[in-house]
């Protein structure tokens, strides 16, 4: 009270204070009109539901009418809707860094009151705090130090993690152990949790997620990414083994760098952990961790535990420092240290920004890069530290559009025409147009207007303006004579305006190189008419041109000496270098000049050559031959000549086409054609063409390209388009489309077939069938066969076996929507009457189907009304028996049945019929029938205790003549009482169990806490009426006070009780072994119903039976009742239990088992073997049978273990002893000293028992013993020992198990399997939660989370840390995981929770799939390729495959998987693995080997292997070399005379296949002689020689040969014949033809026109004149006549005064700025004339480049400016060479400063 009393003073004050300050804040209102509404601040210390609410609605409301709307946010149309006012604005933040709160309010409009929330919230300063500003909470405990508790000053300091209330402001008092609540709850924006984001808001905890979001469930990844993938950190783990030397003390395990996160080492051993650190700035430092427990180290939190055996470090992260993990020597053993921790990915790539533009205007690109970005040190690296981590992938290059406004119009100039003069200055033009280029790219013409903002480029220009090539003339050399009249010489050069010696210069102008000279000197000798030659060195220069053959001061050509011939047998060639030489007189110097400087013609480089016969055969060439090789080229020339053999066919057949003339060399006297190389190539005749079917072409069809074959195997199609045209004109190619029917003839095809070879057998999936429902899920299916296509087309249907890829799914899930709600109706039940007319009846659920296949039972309001007739139908069974009527109306009969029934085991509803008695259970449904016969069953009427009862929730009184009790409670027992008019029957229902106290043999199913107390004997119990006996529970009704009913209903309570304590019930008949303590054993096993014999569910027993039990033991004697009533319940046991076995016989019976009630022991003859005495004289009727007796002496037959169940809980026999048989939880308490762990087992051969703990065997020790009994003791129970124990039990027939779970009263407890299991055949698997499934996919995945934990704990199935939703679980908590496929891979977990903690374990799902051949070839075929271009490379297959190789070559072969995981590939040879050299590529894929050998021969074979099976696929090589092999003879090179030869023809083969030749160049061929042939006599023929030159070189002229019929003879003479013998063979030649019929064309040029042209130099114009082509008669025809002849110019420069201009500048003004970017100045720029220097037009000064106008100045930095880098790319921009842009320098100062 006085703490009460304290706490309501102390928030008077407060609340004083925030009124007068909501007075004074509506006073502010008042008086200001901008002011719209008044808001609370949330985290005032006042509890806002203390508020009076009249007086804040005083508040809010007051002075509404200056309320200004712009205050307020629009009113959306939910707002108007629902009468709220718009929110107001934000509050200020509760807190101004660490993560507050922000509210914001409305009002509610109406006279009603809203729906709604009137205050939202929203997180703010979510910023960390600084390390000085210290926690929340303690601040707000702090905040009471001063106010007084319970009249004394305390230090308040704050208690974290309230499980009960998280946002109380709980403090405890320093130094004390003193809490309290100092404050209902903390202001706004307080953790909830110490290592949460949650924060308390009005008091209530509120979601938060790491985006600081309220209501967000976004959680930081292992990288403390928020909402992260995990893609930035890369888990590290590993175990390092540490070997510490003498003289090595210390030895490192692991660096960890900067940032990593969730570190954790174990070390197991005598070493000692030992950390070193350096941070970023380089500082170093140690920690020792001298002891355990939580430190920083370089502000990184540490937590630091140490056990005798081990030591474990946790490092949360992320580390402020690079740590480095030691182990320091503490033992000579060695020491292991298993470490795990996320390091994060400092190197990552980063996009760069955008590149500028490369374009300005119309449409341009711009292209991003990537980086690589280090995070620590902020800065980009090189892109190798990036490749490093392969999680890294490189961002491709963005490309976008930009600057997409169209460009202004500008001006577009065509290329400069050619010079009109090539010296001497000239002219050149070209168009200028004004053009607009739109945003497509095309360009179109404007008006000139439009492009007036800039000059206009210049359409012509001066070229060419160097001076033509001039004479020069050398001085003259002295006189050829010293006296007298002589000679004098002189060199003439043509030297152009570099001062070059070229050409082009005229002869005609050209000055004489030669004069005549007198020295006056007289001479003695007689005078001479001719001047005296000189003698060298001046004989050179004295010689003329005409001699050709020597160099002079003229240009000549001059022949080099022939070369040998080119055969030293036979007919040959010789060559010679001819060049064109001057001779420099004045240097005595030959130079080489181009070759079109010299006239004339150039002597032939090339001529035949004989160098005699070849193989000293001289008899194959008559002596005319010899002598005509030997005499001189002309006669040899003359033999063999070039002629015109007729033309080729007609290129076209119609429209116009052309004919070729075919050139043959010729032996003139033979006319056999020969070698052209026997022909001189440069008498060569030039090519004639001759016009050929001219008429125009009909309607004709035209055919397109075959395309693609539509199969790559098994008779695909081809296609192409067909239509008739009609060709117009070939010269332009002109053609127009017609009709078919203009096409007369037959249309070619269309279509046809390819690639007629039979294809590999695949698989053929037919099309999918209908779903198997229309809507809630379902499955479709289809027909998969292995089927083979072949080359007609045709399919054969083969096995599965003969595919050897994967064959595709049959069967798969319909992906349809939910089905609407709909009812599900139970079966009917069986008629209510046995003869006549009654009712049936059955149940309904509302149920939907989902998608997914499931079903949910969800609200009947949501199925349609279902109609009463649905769920009750009369029914008419045979008609009753009709009586002889009697006299009078019979009364109405209740058909009771006289029975008791004792519940033993949990069952959710029991069927009775009014009459008897009922022990139940508690929570279990019953239906208590009232069968009635000559009553109407909708007038029974029900009572309990006396009282009518009417139907309700829990009570449902039915009008077919039943009731049913949902679920029994304590106040459910009573006497029920059906009345049918006069009839009535009462039904008992007692519940087994009261005050906490319940019989020791109950099901396992019943919590069971302490055994009840046993009356003294069977006769007290008799006369005793106690309200609660032994565990049975009475209503403790007003009738049973008036003891109206206390006598029948309680007789058979005491029976019942003994009933339920007998110990002696009978079991499986066991061995000797096995029959110790059978009175324990009241158990049933679960495990195999088939061979078990089970205690009944329910036991019944007729009330008769138990009557005469009650009467025998009231004729007893006192002294004798206790033994007899324990010989009577023995005996009811018996009867209950064969009566039961009676049941089951007839039940196996119906399913095919035979079961003998004969192998059930009875093992209660010992306790009756102590009255026998006394019961001799009755033993004829109570006589028990033995247990020998009911084996009948037959042998137990053999049977697998059975782990045997107790019905029976833990039993606590003192406060510090547990005993428990499996199948239950043992909670640990404090004071525990020990658990016995009971597990008895039966089976033949006896069972082998062993215990385990979570999946790993139990480490027996002086505190956790095996009993002899295989009981598990284990003593003083520890923290260490909570899990899961399973006792298996095994023999040669199989095993059982089963397990307990041993927890404290907390934390749940999930028992795990650390296992791996592999799955490749099993459809279904179960495993516990904790290991490792590999499964094939297809299979059903049950993944089992046993929970134990008091309170029982909530389970919760996450899927790579994402909720999975609860249809996945089964009704027992496990996961099912059906048909599993490679999307449900990954880490399920399974969480715990209960109020006191959580325990979350995970499993990972990997599915297998077995190595098997890819469905794409291609891909390995393209890896070959480029792993070696151009190298021999096959592909293994399962069914091999052969490759023939050469001794030396190199081979690639490729062995293409697929498989999950990855498969391991092993190459064999020969079946061995691979002892000689090669190399693996690819990952093992690819088999490289290099300079094969004979070793390498046989078969090679790749074996791929994973966890789900294996595949091996072979190849065979086969090492043979290159051979020249012979063929069949060649052609005979001649049909008569005596040259004809046949050759071998050789071809090159490997392996019986012809190769190209190349590959046999290095073997030698052969020795093989050519084989003469046709060595006969030639028939006659005509022999011709070469056509003489044409009389006339145009206009038309004649020339002639000679035509002679000669014979060639078998020894190679020819032979003159007679013109009748060549007449009878062919048509004699003709020896006379017209020649060159051209016409005599020449070209013709105009006057020169005025030089008015454009200027292209100073004063230098252009003018032009007409050229064209004519005959001789001055006849103008087409230019293309004249094309063989050299044109002349038809423009040349000129000299004019109109040109002499020149452009002409001003001086620069001021410069603009004095320093920095920005500064220019211009000045005027014009172009004028020389002399007069007046403006004209600029373009007659184009021809120059004209000068700049304006330009930048001053460009340096200003004072104190810093020149720095503004963007981040700027090392991209020097690497690329772009500081020269001044967008790039601007921006880049700094780099391109450096640079």
């Amino acid at each position: 009270m006085a703490a009460a009393a304290g706490r309501s003073s102390r928030a008077v004050a407060p609340l004083l204070s925030v009124t007068w300050w909501l007075l004074y804040a509506a006073r502010q209102v008042h008086g200001d009109e901008n002011q719209g509404a008044v808001f609370l601040r949330e985290f005032t210390l006042i509890r806002r539901e203390s508020l009076n609410e009249d007086f804040l609605s005083d508040l809010l409301t007051h002075n509404h009418k200056l309320d200004d709307p712009s205050s307020r946010t629009a009113r959306s149309e939910e707002d108007r809707d629902t009468l709220w006012d718009a929110w107001g604005s934000w509050s200020e933040c509760s807190r101004t860094c660490g993560g507050g709160a922000s509210y914001s309010l409305r009002r509610c409009l109406g006279s009603k009151s809203c729906e709604g929330r009137n205050i939202r919230y929203r997180t703010c300063s979510n910023v960390d705090c600084p390390p000085e500003a210290g926690d929340f909470r303690t601040q707000q405990c702090s905040a009471h130090n001063d106010v007084k508790y319970q009249g004394q000053f305390y230090e308040w300091l704050p208690v974290f993690n309230d499980p009960d209330n998280p946002c109380s402001l709980k403090c405890q008092a320093k130094g004390t152990s003193l809490v309290v609540e100092l404050a209902p709850k903390v202001l706004d924006g307080t953790r909830c949790y110490t290592e949460s984001l949650d924060m308390c808001i009005s008091g209530l905890c509120q979601i938060v997620g790491c985006d600081h979001q309220l209501g967000s469930t976004v959680k930081e990844d292992n990288c403390g990414v928020c909402n992260g993938d995990g893609s930035t950190c890369r888990l590290v783990r590993g175990q390092h083994k540490s070997q510490l030397l003498a003289t090595k003390p210390d030895d490192p395990v692991v660096a960890i760098p900067y940032g990593s996160r969730h570190v954790r080492l174990v070390l197991k051993g005598p070493g000692h952990l030992y950390l070193e650190t350096k941070t970023l700035q380089g500082v170093k430092g140690e920690s020792s961790l001298s002891s355990p427990g939580s430190f920083l180290v370089e502000n990184s939190s540490v937590d630091f535990q140490k056990f005798p055996d081990k030591e474990i470090l946790r490092m949360p992260g992320p580390l402020t420092a690079d740590f480095t993990v030691k182990v320091l020597a503490a033992g000579a053993a060695d020491s292991s240290v298993q470490f795990i921790f996320y390091q994060p990915i400092i190197h990552r790539w980063r996009e760069t920004d955008f590149f500028p533009c490369s374009a300005s205007c119309g449409g341009g690109y711009q292209l991003t890069s990537a980086e690589c970005y280090d995070l620590r040190s902020s800065r980009v690296v090189a892109d190798q530290y990036c490749h490093y981590y392969p999680e890294n992938i490189k961002p491709k290059p963005k490309l976008q559009e930009c600057n997409q406004d169209p460009c202004p119009a500008r001006w577009e100039s065509t290329p400069w025409t050619a010079c009109s003069s090539s010296c001497g200055g000239g002219i050149q033009s070209r168009t200028v147009s004004c053009v607009e280029e739109d945003i497509q790219g095309l360009v179109s013409s404007v008006e000139e207007w439009k492009c007036m903002y800039t000059p206009k480029m210049p359409i012509v220009q001066p070229c060419n303006i160097f001076d033509c090539p001039k004479w020069l003339a050398q001085e003259w050399s002295p006189c050829t004579v010293t006296c007298g009249q002589g000679l004098r010489y002189r060199v003439v050069l043509c030297i152009d305006h570099r001062g070059m010696h070229t050409g082009g210069c005229s002869p005609k102008t050209k000055p004489h190189i030669k004069e005549e000279c007198i020295v006056p000197t007289p001479c003695y000798k007689p005078k001479e008419k001719l001047p005296v030659e000189a003698k060298l060195p001046w004989y050179k220069q004295a010689q003329e041109l005409e001699e050709g053959s020597i160099v002079s001061e003229e240009p000549t050509f001059i022949p080099e000496p022939w070369s040998a011939c080119s055969v030293t047998c036979g007919v040959g060639i010789q060559v010679r270098l001819v060049k064109c030489q001057v001779l420099l007189s004045f240097s005595q110097s030959v130079a080489d000049l181009p070759i079109d400087e010299c006239e004339g013609s150039k002597p032939v480089s090339e001529r035949a050559c004989y160098g005699g016969p070849c193989n000293g055969d001289t008899g194959e060439y008559s002596p005319e031959e010899t002598d005509l090789f030997y005499g001189g080229a002309q006669e040899f020339d003359e033999l063999y000549d070039w002629e015109y053999e007729g033309f080729t066919e007609c290129s076209e057949s119609c429209g116009g086409g052309v004919q070729e003339a075919v050139v043959t060399c010729l032996n003139k006297q033979t006319r056999e054609f020969v070698d052209e190389d026997l022909c001189v190539s440069s008498r060569r005749p030039p090519q004639l063409l001759k016009a050929c079917n001219l008429d125009p072409c009909p309607p004709r069809w035209e055919m397109g390209k075959w395309s693609s074959c539509s199969l790559t195997c098994g008779v695909g199609l081809q296609t192409r388009d067909v239509f008739c045209s009609h060709l117009l004109s070939r010269e332009t190619n002109e053609t127009v489309i017609l009709a078919n029917e203009l096409c007369h003839k037959p249309k070619p095809t269309m279509v046809k077939a390819c690639n007629r070879f039979d294809c590999p057998p695949s698989w053929y999936p037919s099309e999918w069938q209908q779903c198997s429902r229309t809507c809630g899920g379902g499955i479709k299916k289809r027909e998969v066969l292995c089927k083979q296509r072949m080359a007609d087309g045709s399919f054969l249907e083969l096995p599965d076996t003969f595919c050897s890829t994967r064959r595709p799914t049959s069967e798969q899930a319909c992906k349809n929507e939910d089905c609407a709600p709909e009812w599900l109706l139970s079966d009917w039940t069986q008629c209510s009457v046995s003869c006549g007319e009654g009712t049936q009846t059955r149940n309904a659920i509302c149920r939907q189907m989902l998608n997914t296949g499931l079903s949910s039972i969800i609200n009947s309001s949501l199925c349609p009304p279902l109609p009463f007739s649905s769920l009750v139908r009369p029914c008419a069974l045979a008609t009753c028996a009709r009586y002889q009527r009697p006299t009078q109306k019979q009364p109405p009969l209740i058909m009771a049945q006289k029975k008791v029934f004792i519940q033993t085991r949990k069952q959710k509803k029991l069927h009775f019929i009014v009459g008897g008695y009922a022990y139940l259970l508690p929570k279990t449904s019953i239906i208590l029938r009232c069968p009635v016969r000559r009553f109407r069953k909708p007038m029974i009427t029900w009572e309990k205790d006396g009282k009518r009862l009417i139907s309700s929730v829990h009570v449902t009184i039915a009008p077919y003549g039943y009731m049913k009790i949902h679920r029994l409670k304590p106040s459910d027992t009573g006497t029920y009482t059906c009345t049918a008019g006069p009839a009535q029957e009462h039904f008992v229902i007692k519940l087994i169990g009261g005050h906490n106290k319940r019989i020791a043999t109950l099901s396992a199913g019943m919590k069971e806490e302490e055994a009840p107390k046993k009356p003294q004997s069977l006769n007290d119990a008799l006369h005793t009426q106690e309200k609660r006996q032994n565990g049975i529970l009475f209503n403790g009704s007003k009738t049973e006070k008036r003891g109206l009913l206390s006598d029948s209903s309680s007789r058979y309570d005491d029976v019942v009780a003994r009933l339920l304590e007998y110990r002696g019930w009978p079991r499986n008949n066991a061995d000797s072994g096995e029959s110790q303590d059978s009175s324990e054993r009241n158990i049933s096993s679960d495990e195999d119903q088939g061979q078990e014999y089970n205690l009944p569910f329910t036991m019944v027993a007729s009330q008769d039976r138990l009557d005469d039990i009650l009467g025998n033991l009231s004729q007893q004697p006192e002294e004798l009742k206790d033994g007899s009533s324990k010989q009577l319940i023995a005996q009811l046991a018996h009867e209950i239990f064969k009566s039961h076995l009676e049941h089951q016989e007839s039940f196996f019976k119906a399913h095919g088992t035979r079961v003998s009630s004969a192998s059930v022991e009875f093992p209660f003859s010992k306790q009756v073997s102590e009255f026998a005495s006394s019961l001799r004289a009755s033993s004829a009727e109570a006589h028990l049978p033995t247990s020998a007796e009911l084996i009948n002496g037959q042998h137990r037959p053999p049977k697998k273990p059975a782990i045997l169940k107790k019905i029976s809980a833990a039993q606590q026999l003192s406060a510090s002893e547990v005993v428990t048989h499996l199948g239950h939880t043992v909670v640990l308490a404090s004071g525990t000293l020990s658990v016995l762990l009971h597990c008895e087992a039966v089976g033949n051969p006896k069972p082998i028992i062993s215990w385990v703990k979570n999946g790993e065997a139990v480490n027996f020790s002086d505190r956790i013993l095996l009993q002899p009994d295989d009981s598990l003791q284990i003593l003083e129970p520890v923290e260490a020992d909570v899990g899961f124990y399973t006792c298996n039990a095994t023999n040669a027939l199989g095993s059982d198990s089963v397990s307990i779970a041993v927890t404290l009263a907390g934390k749940p407890l999930i028992k795990t399997s650390r296992a791996t299991l592999i799955n490749k055949d099993s459809l279904t698997i179960t495993v516990d939660i904790g290991g490792t499934v590999k499964t094939i996919p297809g299979v059903n995945v049950t993944v089992s989370c046993q929970v134990a934990g008091v309170p029982e704990a909530e389970l919760t199935w996450f899927k790579n840390k994402v909720k999975l939703a609860p249809h996945h679980h089964l009704h027992d908590g496990s996961l099912l995981i059906a048909n599993v496929s490679f999307s449900d891979q990954g880490l399920y977990s399974c969480r715990a929770a209960n109020i006191r903690g959580e325990i979350t374990e995970n499993t990972q799902l990997q599915v297998l799939d077995p190595p098997q051949l890819p469905h794409r070839l291609e891909d390995m075929a393209a890896t070959l390729s480029l792993a070696g271009p151009g190298v021999p490379s096959v592909m293994t297959s399962p069914s091999g495959t052969r490759k023939v190789l050469s001794p030396g070559s190199s081979v690639l072969i490729g062995c293409p998987v697929d498989g999950q995981p990855a498969p391991n590939i092993t190459w064999l040879h020969d079946g061995q693995p691979f002892s000689i050299p090669h190399h693996v590529l690819a990952a093992g894929q690819i088999l490289q080997i290099l300079n094969i050998t004979n070793d390498y021969q046989g078969e090679i074979s790749c074996m791929a292997q994973n966890e789900a099976g294996l595949l091996i696929q072979k190849t065979s090589l086969v090492i043979q070399d290159y051979w020249w092999s012979v063929d069949k003879m060649s052609p005979c090179s001649a049909s008569c005379g005596n040259k004809g030869l046949q050759h071998h023809q050789l071809r090159c083969l490997l392996g019986g296949t012809q190769v190209n030749v190349s590959h046999c160049l290095e073997k030698p061929k052969p020795n093989l002689q050519p084989i003469a042939c046709n060595r006969r006599d030639c028939p006659a023929r005509w022999m011709v020689t070469s056509w003489s030159h044409c009389t006339q070189s145009c206009g038309g002229g004649i020339q002639n040969r000679r035509v002679t019929c000669q014979k060639l003879t078998a020894t190679g003479n020819s032979v003159p014949m007679s013109n009748d013998a060549c007449a009878q063979v062919a048509k004699r030649p003709v020896d006379t033809q017209s020649c060159n019929r051209q016409l005599c064309v020449e070209w013709a040029t105009s006057a020169w026109g005025q030089c008015n042209g454009p200027c292209v130099g100073s004063r230098l114009s252009v003018q032009h004149r007409q050229v064209f082509c004519q005959t001789r008669d001055g006849i103008s025809v087409s230019a293309d006549q004249c094309g063989s002849l050299p044109r002349p110019l038809s423009i040349q420069n000129c000299w004019t005064d109109a040109c002499s201009v020149h452009w002409r500048v001003s001086l620069w003004t001021l410069c603009t700025a004095t320093c920095g970017n920005y500064g220019f100045q211009s000045r005027r720029v014009e172009c004028v004339r020389v002399h007069t220097n007046k403006p004209v037009q600029e373009h007659l000064c184009s021809w120059r480049p004209r000068p700049a106008n304006w330009q930048r100045c001053n460009i340096t930095p200003c004072e104190n400016i810093e020149c720095r880098d503004t963007t981040r790319y700027c090392e991209k921009v020097k690497q690329l060479k772009l500081c020269q842009l001044t967008q790039f320098k601007s921006r880049c100062c700094g780099t391109c400063g450096k640079a």
